[in-house]
């Protein structure tokens, strides 16, 4: 029998808004058969769950398509509750029942259904200040509620409220947008909130990005605004039909808060004396409040969130209380975070709770804070008296592991640790893959990894959670991308931040160095352009052709597609003979350790760096335009790419072979991006070899050449020393940073150098997923899981795990989009042991490392490179045979 399970809309569970006319559906397919593939389905979609008003029947289509499955039926409506179900028939003429039924609401649809405007509580020109207002509205509602929904935005960060109850859970909304040319709201389900009589609208506005501090060490500030703004629009439906509006508007009275200063870099004072009971509750009649200002009547820029909302997730207790050499009271958490301290306290009127927080410790064990650079990170509240009272900051996050107490009620001595708690903050994403090996140091790297991935995906990737900075670096989020989405489910984050990246694509088609682009959108006359960077802008191809590889989104490569033509156009124009990219800035291998001492620039030479970018996002251009049925494109850009490569051999190979930059990255990147010669590919890889043997069997990569290594070096016959770099625990290394207490990846090799000094604190993150990429090559080589980019999304999965290294078992488990895979190896006792799942409507070329081609476990296997290969269907399979000593 076959069912399905996991139904969603748009990437989500019953979401209430979907802000598309046509979205998406999804569902998998559960069964205990093998090779079960879907042969067709059938979707429903009515007004009611009993399915008697149907929107839409699509009928028996034959199709295996399961995912993403565009609506085709009558249009849709704002702010209305659809129900769907699905059925699906197999490749044996099994048909499913229905499946359980599922629902969505649209939110609004249009920006002509605003009937709200922005309103603020600060003054015009309030630029300087970093206050958080309050905002109320009392209306009251007659009886006979159905459902409320409440849809808000901000220039600036919010909260909302209903009679003193908070609308959900969402942290720093309404998230980081280019706010010049889009701000996304929320919707919330408020109905449980909100009774017939009296009720109240309560607001709750911060700086945030939109008028605070960025880019500390160039002074940014008011990017965006001088004032915060909120705008918000309550919906209610009756029972009978009808429908009313509360919107923000001049009727509502508006105060400063007791939130006094609030920046993302600086941390939040919050008086707690200040704050006004029952303000968001009927009857309230407090002082000190005016009519709230009309900041603006235009709602053109308003959109619905398009990306996973920012939320609270993992909690952690402090694991110790301590004195430093220095005297200053620390809670060490145990991990470094992005987020924020939640903390109960009691004491008078007046006491204070001031905090500090950072990363690490400085070599004596001593609270280290001098790499945050300007960033203050600290947090003051003082207290009202009376009783236990519980805070946490509203309109801003930290990066740490550490706090220093700094000021407490009754002295420091009174801290009570239980009383604090350290709180992660990032984006909801969906988590996907999970690694687990024999080597307990990989595996705490691979949780490094994934934390900080987690402390940098908060609304937008950033470098790092903690500095003046937290700015959407291109380079990185294109450096990490693969990686990432072997993590979390990534597409609706990156379909969200790339959006962003399209506006802020520079009319000649550059890209920023960082999006939302806080740089270039303020940049003056004779102002240094700050875009156009190989790799960074690059991002602008590599990562909608990985979201599509990996997720199997083609809207996403649909959307971006002509921002993607836009940069290879650019560079195109600007290149020598339109095929060396010798020109403009280059950040090229960035923080490489074959740098010059004191810079972050590395030794391979931009041109060589940007033109095999060049090439490399040139041919996924090729591939992206023949998936969208762009013929003259494929072609065009295919003769390009090839182009490129020609004038690529020429400018960087000698005629006897040799490649002209002496360096690691410089032979990766060649090799990686096929631009060797047959002829040379030999002498490329032995001299690559060569240059890490002068290193002791080290790295001196940086961003660019890093992610690459390990993949060139096992494609082309040394897989033993892909392992021995991965695995080296001395500096530098990946494992050097577990062997020193790292929770999280850091942004220099050296950032913690083996004598206990520290890099610069110029630029010195201890949380910075750049490093982490290789994380890619532990699932897809060890792991032994990647996907068929023929067939992406898994649905067909290359299985070829390659042990080694001296790792005698992994495990690799992934919940793709068809449902999960799994694949474990071991070794021992002169054989070897797999264990495989795959999912329903899906299937997987499987190869046996090592093994000699012929029936397997009960399987035909053919030979292979490296190995023995078949095609599996969906199921669960096992096989053993003999596996020589001495293999790993």
């Amino acid at each position: 029998m076959i069912t399905l399970e996991d139904l969603r809309v748009e990437y989500r569970t019953n979401p209430i808004d979907v802000g598309t006319g046509t979205p998406r559906f999804s569902w998998k397919i559960e069964s205990d058969g093998q090779g079960i593939t879907q042969s067709a389905y059938a979707v429903e979609v009515a007004l009611d769950d009993a399915f008697d008003s149907f929107l839409w029947q699509s009928g028996k289509i034959p199709s295996r398509k399961s995912h993403l499955v565009r609506y085709g039926g009558l249009t849709l409506e704002s702010s209305k509750r659809y129900f769907w179900r699905v059925k699906v028939w197999d490749n044996h003429s099994e048909e499913s029942p229905w499946s359980e039924t599922a629902f969505f609401e649209t939110t609004l649809l249009s920006t002509d259904e605003w009937r709200a405007v922005f309103i603020s509580a600060e003054d015009e020109d309030a630029g300087a200040s970093s206050v958080g207002t309050l905002l109320r509205k009392e209306f009251v509602l007659s009886a006979g509620i159905r459902s409320t929904r409440l849809y808000a935005g901000a220039k600036g960060l919010y909260r909302a409220t209903v009679n003193g109850r908070r609308a959900g859970a969402e942290e720093l909304c309404p998230g980081w947008t280019e706010y010049q040319k889009r701000i996304l709201f929320q919707t919330y389900d408020v109905t449980g909130s909100v009774s017939p009589g009296p009720n109240v609208l309560g607001l709750m506005a911060g700086p945030g990005w939109y008028k605070g501090d960025l880019a500390g060490w160039v002074g940014k500030r008011n990017v965006y605004g001088k004032r915060t703004a909120v705008i918000a629009q309550l919906r209610v439906e009756y029972d009978d039909g009808r429908v009313e509006i509360i919107p923000t508007d001049a009727s509502w009275q508006g105060t400063a808060g007791p939130v006094e200063y609030s920046e993302i870099y600086h941390g939040e004072t919050y008086d707690a004396r200040r704050e006004q009971p029952g303000w968001d509750c009927p009857g309230f009649t407090g002082t000190g409040w005016r009519p709230a200002a009309v900041e603006s009547g235009d709602t053109g820029l308003l959109r619905p969130q398009d990306g996973p909302p920012v939320t609270e997730h993992e909690h952690f207790k402090p694991l110790s209380l301590f004195t430093t050499p220095q005297g200053e009271r620390v809670i060490d958490f145990g991990q470094n975070i992005s987020g924020w301290v939640r903390f109960s306290v009691q004491g008078t009127a007046g006491d204070r709770v001031k905090l500090r927080h950072a990363e690490t410790l400085d070599a004596a064990g001593n609270f280290y804070t001098e790499n945050l650079r300007t960033a203050k990170q600290t947090i003051e509240y003082t207290l009202k008296g009376g009783g236990i009272e519980t805070y946490a900051p509203l309109f801003t996050f930290q990066g740490f592991r550490y706090i220093a107490v700094d000021e407490y009620p009754g002295g420091l001595d009174g801290i009570n640790k239980d009383n604090f708690e350290a709180v992660a903050v990032y984006s909801d994403m969906r988590p996907v893959g999970e690694f687990s090996c024999s080597h307990p140091k990989l595996n705490q790297f691979m949780s490094n990894v994934r934390w900080s991935m987690k402390d940098n995906f908060v609304d937008i990737p950033t470098d790092c959670p903690q500095r003046d900075e937290r700015l959407g670096w291109t380079g990185d989020a294109e450096n990490f991308c693969r990686a990432a989405a072997y993590f979390m489910e990534t597409a609706p984050f990156f379909k969200k931040w790339l959006r962003d990246l399209v506006l802020s694509q520079l009319p000649d088609g550059q890209v920023p160095h960082v999006v939302p682009d806080i740089f270039n959108s303020t940049a003056g006359p004779g102002d240094k352009i700050e875009a156009g960077a190989c790799a960074w802008a690059d991002a602008a191809v590599i990562i909608p052709w990985t979201v599509y590889t990996y997720f199997g989104d083609r809207e996403i490569l649909e959307e971006q597609y002509p921002s993607m033509k836009n940069w290879v156009e650019y560079i195109r124009g600007v290149a020598q003979d339109g095929l060396l990219f010798n020109v403009g800035f280059h950040f090229g291998d960035w923080v490489a350790l074959d740098a010059k001492e004191g810079s972050c620039f590395g030794a391979t030479p931009n041109d060589l760096t940007a033109t095999a970018f060049y090439a490399y996002s040139t041919a996924l251009l090729a591939r992206s335009a023949a998936i969208l049925g762009k013929t003259e494109d494929t072609a065009r850009y295919r003769k390009l790419r090839e182009d490129i490569g020609d004038a690529y051999r020429n400018e960087f190979f000698t005629p006897s072979g040799r490649l002209a930059a002496p360096t690691q990255t410089a032979h990766i990147l060649s090799l990686a991006f096929d631009l060797v010669p047959a002829v040379y590919k030999q002498r490329t890889v032995d001299t690559l070899v060569a240059l890490i043997a002068e290193q002791n069997n080290h790295l001196t990569t940086g961003f660019v050449g890093t992610p690459f290594v390990c993949q060139v070096l096992a494609d082309n016959g040394h897989l033993d020393l892909a392992y021995e770099l991965l695995l080296k625990e001395d500096f530098p290394s990946w494992l050097y940073q577990v062997t020193k207490g790292a929770t999280t990846i850091w942004e220099h090799w050296d950032g913690l150098k083996p004598d206990g000094t520290m890099w610069s604190p110029d630029m010195n993150s201890f949380n910075h997923y750049a490093y982490g990429a290789v994380s890619d090559w532990v699932f897809s080589t060890i792991g032994g899981l990647d996907t068929d980019r023929e067939q992406p999304a898994f649905a067909r999965s290359i299985l070829r795990p390659c042990p080694g290294g001296g790792i005698t078992w992994a495990e690799t488990k992934y919940e793709s989009v068809y449902g999960p895979i799994a694949l474990r190896w071991e070794t021992g006792g002169g054989k070897i042991t797999l264990a495989v799942t795959i999912p329903p409507n899906t299937e997987a070329e499987l190869t046996l490392p090592k093994a000699e081609p012929g029936n397997i476990g009960g399987l035909d296997f053919a030979p292979a490179k490296g190995g023995a290969v078949a095609v599996l269907g969906s199921g669960s399979y096992s096989f053993e045979y003999p596996w020589p000593s001495g293999s790993l």
